[in-house]
């Protein structure tokens, strides 16, 4: 499966709308959000009508958690994982959460191949052990260029995407 990753969009809408109309034309399967979204709305009226596969995310240090909950259910393809979400998709099991230091704790478990996470603004990539943990950067492009990364769950490999080079 094809899935993107993004995080830290912080309503940034052109960022959102360039991400969406990329991934919908590279048959994109999935998007995985690490947190900070912003406003509800961005569920509501971009993320959730404009890409029909499944849309996993979790709150950031940026949210209202009771109306992303409340919007969230509204969609059948989007689901809110709260703080930390874990899905197993094509045999690799995949944690992801907003913070480092969380995404290092779930990859001390062992549990895990891959941990994505957010917040910081910096694509970054490393090991804790066999755990890969990957940032996808920021989609709103505040502190960092804007970008995402797009992960393949069959081969595992990783590419980080620059927006503006799409």
């Amino acid at each position: 499966m094809k899935l993107a990753v993004i995080s830290d969009s912080h309503d940034n809408l052109l960022n959102l709308e360039k991400f969406l109309d990329w991934a919908n034309k590279n048959q994109i399967e999935m998007i995985i959000h690490c947190g900070d979204l912003a406003a509800p709305s961005i569920i509501k009226k971009e993320l959730a009508p404009k890409f029909t596969g499944p849309i996993h995310f979790i709150h950031g240090n940026v949210a209202d958690r009771e109306l992303n909950e409340k919007v969230a259910k509204e969609f059948k393809n989007v689901t809110l994982h709260g703080d930390q979400g874990e899905l197993e998709i094509d045999n690799r099991k995949i944690a992801f959460c907003h913070y480092l230091k969380q995404a290092e704790d779930l990859a001390q478990t062992k549990k895990f191949d891959l941990v994505f996470y957010g917040h910081d603004h910096q694509p970054w990539e490393k090991y804790i052990g066999q755990t890969r943990l990957l940032n996808p950067g920021t989609l709103a492009g505040m502190f960092n260029k804007a970008t995402f990364a797009v992960y393949d769950t069959e081969s595992g490999q990783a590419q980080l995407i620059l927006l503006e080079k799409i």
